[in-house]
């Protein structure tokens, strides 16, 4: 099994990269999306939130309210350690579960926005980047995802510099390109990685 961690600025098109490298085989391991059903309806997870932050947070169906969440701790560094300490333990746990039931030859993804923010490069047998200029970043969260200038250059703002990520890279993938050249480049070290996962590693008595 190759364990990989794969990051990149918001904007920069790393979900696209997921996307072709689960096409080819991988299997993807999503924080965000384990981050969102840890905290489902039900669950102790949004339980501990709760207790933590009060039921404000929650919506009229029981759900977590994000908006009103994020509200409270975007601009509260206190608050988000709580929240990151009720969080992040849960997702590591199922992000593990998932880990072990992937086959052994298997590339396994672990897409995680925070990676570099977190300091979790040594977590992984390599790290890949998907890199765009910030101008491109920019151009695509007000473009395509709606945003304000002025909110998306905030969220650019509040995660690590592209040098920052670039500095624990193995493999960078630019998204500065058209489509067609992003898929020769995923398809390319797609087949670096299976070689990777199938080659024989030294045991530890080596």
């Amino acid at each position: 099994m190759l364990k990989v961690g794969l990051t990149g600025g918001i904007g920069a098109g790393k979900s696209e990269v997921s996307r072709l490298l689960v096409a080819r085989g991988a299997v993807l391991i999503d924080a965000d999306r384990i981050a969102r059903e840890v905290v489902a309806p039900g669950t102790p997870g949004l339980a501990s939130v709760v207790e933590a932050f009060g039921e404000e947070i929650l919506g009229a169906d029981g759900s977590l309210d994000r908006p009103r969440l994020g509200g409270i701790v975007f601009a509260d560094a206190d608050r988000l350690a709580t929240l990151n300490s009720i969080v992040h333990p849960l997702v590591g746990t199922r992000s593990r579960e998932l880990e072990e039931a992937a086959a052994g030859d298997a590339v396994v993804i672990h897409d995680v926005p925070l990676l570099t923010e977190n300091g979790l490069a040594p977590l992984y047998d390599l790290v890949i980047v998907v890199d765009a200029a910030p101008e491109t970043q920019l151009d695509r969260l007000v473009r395509l995802r709606g945003m304000t200038e002025e909110d998306a250059r905030a969220r650019m703002a509040a995660q690590a510099t592209r040098e920052q990520r670039r500095e624990i890279a193995d493999i960078v993938i630019d998204n500065d390109v058209p489509l067609e050249e992003l898929e020769q480049r995923v398809k390319d070290v797609w087949a670096d990685l299976v070689r990777r996962a199938q080659a024989p590693r030294p045991s530890p008595e080596e």
